[in-house]
């Protein structure tokens, strides 16, 4: 996990009286815009603490930052990169899990005489596919999790891309004087821009640099028409393995989130089976949940963990250390929805333990619940067709909620998180099955209750899970760390507004006012914090869909289906 910076000098602005030169201005204020990309970039620092990378092109106009954090080819993966002729320049965030069939790809099309090309990195392919076969090609052809930003000075074109689940994040924005900035992180573009804005994932920008037009490059079927395709069982644990086994590619130390629940559960069982071929039967995986003491979670992740034969660690906190974190979080996780604030204060806890044991990068099981609805409203879905547009939205919407807490929190500490269950082609797979075969549906043993996620347990019903959590009913992370972590959350942040403020919510916040004392603290932490409304119009609430006859507390153990018989 890396952060990105980038600024482009408006034509007008390149330079000060007509001339190139290292200066900025702001207004009549004018300095150095190497050691303003520098400050502002190291706002985002937490996300790359092992090297810092910077090329400033005063000719062109522009500056380039990188924060590393060394996951992949260590030695040689420092940014950005800057192609041969010295005319095409990247700064990249993420991992390109079929880098090296692209850089076969690049080699097959090399002529007579060129020596081979071998990537620098991952990410270093970019480059060298982009100059062999242009943009079109390479956002076709790209897979895995990434935002970066390209300068074309042959043609001053920018191109800048992110991928299409969001996994990981990229604002960009506009300051006073029509310069354009780009960032990982909001942080670093707030003190400065007058707007600031999501770069949408599966977008691409290719053009000029005065003005960011994001235009989607990725659109699958699913996302437009209804599917009809029956699952395949066979087809659905392969493709599964095949993304556990992509996302695997890894240099340093890793690691898998265990919390009990089906999905880290599966992604923790999976990866242990292929690391165990290529390392030998002795070899255990590094496995950590957390949560409070006597915690729901514990009990089923120490099962998995004991099944798999994995080194596990558990990981607890108190409620009073986790009350601590509030503002932190917020700053790290740039939103101020109810559900990322309660979630992503354990994982942040949990991040800084697995940090300071030398993990550098660790898998999850993020993104299942959207593909296969497995939130507990799910249950309460009208009609097959509710159903599939509900999961499209949640697909959509991720990068607002879990892709968002689950890459901030874990980069506040230097460590790269990783989501098999959002590589592209999996999704595509998944969200291609018919409702029908999708929806909750009872389990083969006489019993009436609805299964969540039935053909993904199916799919795995072999020496993979113990019994008991392959069915193991749809536990919230935040829920499943331990019930009285959101009783005393929403009870405290409740008790910092006054019926008084609370009267007055449409008055202070007239766009998105918050429905609760909770969300009222959160949001005004998140004011003070990042004061600009185009700030607050970044984040989106997460909550079940209350005209299904769902209660909008986005806590499990609020619906229906929680614990039901």
């Amino acid at each position: 996990m890396c952060g990105i910076f980038f600024i482009a000098l408006n034509e007008a602005n390149n330079g000060v009286n007509g001339s190139s030169s290292d200066l900025y201005r702001y207004g009549n204020r004018i300095e150095s815009l190497r050691e303003l990309a520098f400050r502002q970039s190291g706002k985002q620092r937490h996300r790359g603490p092992d090297y810092t990378g910077l090329v400033l092109d005063n000719e062109a106009g522009f500056v380039m930052v990188q924060e590393r954090l060394s996951v992949l080819c260590v030695k040689t993966g420092s940014q950005p990169f800057v192609s041969q002729d010295e005319t095409v320049l990247l700064a990249a965030n993420g991992e390109i899990y079929n880098y090296r069939q692209m850089a076969e790809a690049v080699n097959q099309e090399l002529g007579v005489g060129e020596s081979p090309y071998t990537p620098k990195s991952d990410c270093d392919v970019i480059i060298a596919f982009y100059e062999r076969f242009g943009f079109s090609k390479l956002m076709e052809t790209i897979r895995g999790m990434f935002a970066f930003v390209l300068y074309d000075k042959k043609n001053n074109h920018l191109l800048v891309a992110r991928d299409p689940i969001g996994i990981i994040p990229l604002y960009h924005g506009l300051d006073q004087d029509g310069n354009v900035w780009i960032a990982s992180e909001m942080k670093c573009l707030v003190e400065k821009c007058r707007e600031v804005k999501v770069f949408p994932p599966g977008h691409v920008h290719y053009g000029a640099r005065c003005k960011i037009d994001p235009q989607q490059y990725h659109k699958s079927q699913w996302m437009v028409e209804e599917p009809q395709m029956p699952v395949n069982l066979q087809k659905l644990r392969t493709c599964l393995e095949e993304a556990v086994l992509s996302h695997l590619q890894c240099d340093v130390p890793l690691g898998a989130l265990l919390s009990g629940g089906l999905d880290s559960s599966l992604v923790a069982s999976i990866a242990t089976k292929i690391l165990r071929k290529r390392h030998g039967p002795d070899y255990r995986l590094k496995t950590y949940s957390v949560g409070l003491v006597g915690g729901p979670d514990f009990e089923y992740s120490k099962m998995v963990a004991d099944f798999i034969g994995s080194d596990h660690t558990e990981v607890h906190f108190t409620i009073d250390e986790g009350l601590n974190y509030i503002r932190d979080i917020i700053w790290h996780s740039e939103t101020y929805d109810i559900t990322t604030v309660r979630c992503s204060i354990p994982m942040y806890l949990l991040a800084r333990h697995i940090k300071s044991e030398g993990i550098k990068m660790i898998l999850s099981g993020e993104g299942a619940d959207e593909l296969f609805g497995g939130y507990l409203y799910f249950h309460q879905a009208p009609s097959l067709t509710e159903f599939h547009w509900e999961t499209v939205s949640r697909v959509q919407k991720l990068h607002y909620s879990d892709c968002l807490r689950a890459n901030k929190a874990s980069a506040a500490w230097g460590l790269e998180l990783r989501v098999p269950f959002l590589d592209t082609d999996f999704v595509d797979y998944v969200m291609s099955i018919r409702s029908k075969d999708r929806m909750p549906k009872a389990k083969k043993n006489g019993t009436t209750r609805l299964v969540e996620k039935y053909i993904l347990r199916e799919a795995f019903n072999q020496d993979y899970l113990p019994a008991e959590v392959l069915w193991r009913q749809k536990e919230q992370f935040s829920d499943g760390v331990g019930y009285s972590w959101i009783d005393t959350i929403t009870k405290y942040a409740a008790s910092h507004v006054s019926d008084e403020e609370f009267s007055r919510a449409t008055e202070r916040f007239p766009i998105n006012p918050p429905p609760t004392k909770e969300a009222y603290y959160y949001r005004q932490i998140f004011e003070e914090l990042f004061p600009h409304q185009s700030c607050a119009d970044t984040v989106q609430r997460w909550i079940p869909r209350i005209d299904w006859g769902c209660s909008a507390d986005p806590s499990g153990r609020k619906q229906n289906a929680h614990k039901a018989n």
